[in-house]
């Protein structure tokens, strides 16, 4: 293998790399913010009960 094919190679292992890192932290937001949603609903359903007493 020459140094251009090489370079290539690495280019496409970093792209890789990065592609896989972000892809992970948009997970984690998308799990994130479905946690967000269920603590609001839950404290929602909270107040409804404490209110209706």
């Amino acid at each position: 293998m020459n140094l251009k094919a090489i370079s290539k190679v690495a280019a496409l292992l970093f792209v890789a790399g990065i592609a896989a890192g972000c892809a992970n932290t948009i997970r984690g937001v998308g799990a994130d913010t479905a946690n967000a949603v269920d603590a609001t609903q839950a404290a929602g359903r909270n107040v409804e009960r404490s209110a209706s007493y």
